[in-house]
């Protein structure tokens, strides 16, 4: 099993809950208005005057075999508005109960 985080702005919410839909993936956690900036080259997410714009994230657990077409499908919305932002973080879950 492996356990995806996806960031992304807000304004890629609906998108990304049809995503998973449309890969059947079911089970999810949703954060709102998540802060932050990217590594890379992107402006910070804080929710201020001077940085409006604010994140969200979903968290799932899937099968190993899942995890190549869901990180597909999310470069694939990535290269839509690459200004927008979403990133997606794979690692082990080991046990789950």
């Amino acid at each position: 099993m492996k356990s995806v985080l996806i960031v992304f702005n807000q304004a890629n919410t609906e998108r990304v809950e049809y995503m998973l839909d449309m890969l059947g993936i079911r089970g999810f956690t949703f954060w709102e208005n998540v802060q932050g900036r990217g590594h890379q080259d992107g402006d910070p997410h804080r929710g201020t005057h001077t940085w409006p714009e604010m994140n969200n994230a979903v968290m799932t657990v899937v099968d190993d075999g899942q995890v190549p077409a869901l990180l597909e499908a999310v470069q694939k919305l990535d290269r839509r508005n690459e200004e927008v932002g979403i990133r997606a973080f794979v690692w082990t879950i080991e046990q789950m109960v």
